[in-house]
């Protein structure tokens, strides 16, 4: 299966000529001023030119979800102007290099019959139902795919899942145009991924999600197959979670990726408390835990904001715990996290994390969001470029219509 530019180009005409004809349309939009900065420990400014990533977007969509004869479509399109180049405020410098950039961000159609759903075309993926090529909320927009997506809830408590997803985007750092979408891995997959996936609540108390893909001519790592199960459940007042799987290779030289993760989680008054441990084995030359449509974040319980830089926590022989509070406050919610790890195949790579996040909505259609992330990074370290120790603030505010 081949999702071109022109099947997207031809759902997008289709959601305007018909929409002119029909009913039910729902229109949204979103506004996003957004900003990230590093000090890199005193080598450079917070906010400085040279150290400051910052960029307004604007995003419009439509979806009608009876189109006619029960098609349903969908279309969004989103614009960011950057005015800091791609890598400032992260790990690299960036200059004021800006940019405008804007594409197609989803154009899709939607069927249903009895209780089998489909969804085909550029889409957001969730991560409850795949959580190795999924959307990530920290960028500008959430990520999409082109993908083909088949839901079925025959069995009582049970989702069935099937898709094939072939290209993603990001919304910072590479994100261009429409023609930003890539293959997965960076371009690694060329040949898209299929997927199945079976989420239940069949079980008492419990939620046990299992999930399969499968690709084939990774680069430099040949056919791939990925399997991972979540499974979550109460104990009492305390919140029980466990996840682990299996990443295979085919290819001389590299070798298997396995993984392990649990969580508690529960209340002490009116603070939320969770303590999550993950260990990623392997000896250092196979694939990370990683989402495999932006290479950043990870389906691991031990992610932070910004250990996926480098993916300390994701990669082969790391060993990663995290301790994670949140709780109301100022009419908004305060959440605090503080992570450190390991890894068994390279101590040079040892890495500690503090997030301090507030979050809270102005009215109820704007919510803003800060961060201060103090890292101490032996691994960025070692290759002489920057610092240790470095501190990064994250500012964002949106405003959905």
């Amino acid at each position: 299966m081949k999702i071109t530019k022109l099947s997207l180009a031809a759902i997008a005409a289709m959601t305007i000529t018909t929409g002119a004809m029909a009913e039910g349309w729902a229109h949204t939009g979103q506004a996003v001023a957004y900003t990230q900065t590093v000090d890199q420990s005193g080598n450079g400014d917070l906010f400085g030119s040279d150290s400051t990533y910052g960029a307004v977007g604007l995003q419009l969509g439509a979806v009608n979800k009876n189109l006619f004869n029960g098609v349903g479509a969908g279309v969004e399109v989103s614009g960011i102007h950057n005015d800091d180049g791609q890598a400032g405020g992260f790990y690299g410098g960036g200059g004021n290099a800006g940019t405008t950039s804007g594409g197609v961000t989803q154009a899709y159609l939607t069927y249903g019959a009895g209780n089998t759903s489909f969804k085909l075309g550029r889409q957001q993926l969730p991560k409850s139902l795949s959580p190795f090529a999924y959307s990530e909320g920290w960028q500008i927009f959430k990520n999409t795919y082109d993908a083909a997506r088949v839901v079925n809830t025959d069995i009582e408590n049970t989702t069935l899942v099937y898709a094939y997803v072939k290209n993603s985007n990001r919304s910072v750092g590479a994100y261009a145009d429409e023609d930003s979408f890539t293959g997965l891995a960076a371009g690694a997959i060329n040949d898209g991924v299929h997927m199945i996936a079976a989420s239940t609540k069949a079980i008492p108390n419990a939620t046990v999600t299992g999930t399969a893909y499968q690709t084939s001519d990774v680069t430099t790592y040949g056919d791939t197959t990925v399997l991972w199960v979540d499974a979550k459940t109460k104990v009492g007042p305390v919140g029980v979670a466990l996840q682990g799987g299996q990443m295979s290779v085919d290819a001389a030289g590299r070798d298997d990726t396995s993984a392990f993760g649990a969580k508690v989680s529960g209340k002490a008054g009116p603070v939320n408390l969770s303590l999550a441990y993950s260990k990623v084995g392997g000896d250092g030359t196979g694939l990370g835990v990683t989402n495999l449509g932006t290479g950043v974040k990870s389906p691991l319980y031990t992610q932070m904001v910004l250990n996926n830089v480098g993916q300390y926590h994701a990669r082969q022989g790391a060993e990663f715990t995290k301790l994670f509070a949140t709780t109301k406050a100022g009419g908004g919610t305060v959440k605090a996290g503080y992570g450190m790890g390991t890894n068994d195949n390279n101590s040079a790579t040892d890495y500690s994390e503090f997030d301090l996040m507030y979050v809270k909505k102005l009215t109820p259609n704007t919510k803003v969001f800060a961060a201060y992330v103090r890292t101490n990074d032996d691994g960025a370290a070692a290759t002489g470029s920057i610092p240790n120790d470095n501190n990064f603030v994250r500012v964002w505010g949106r405003y959905s219509f």
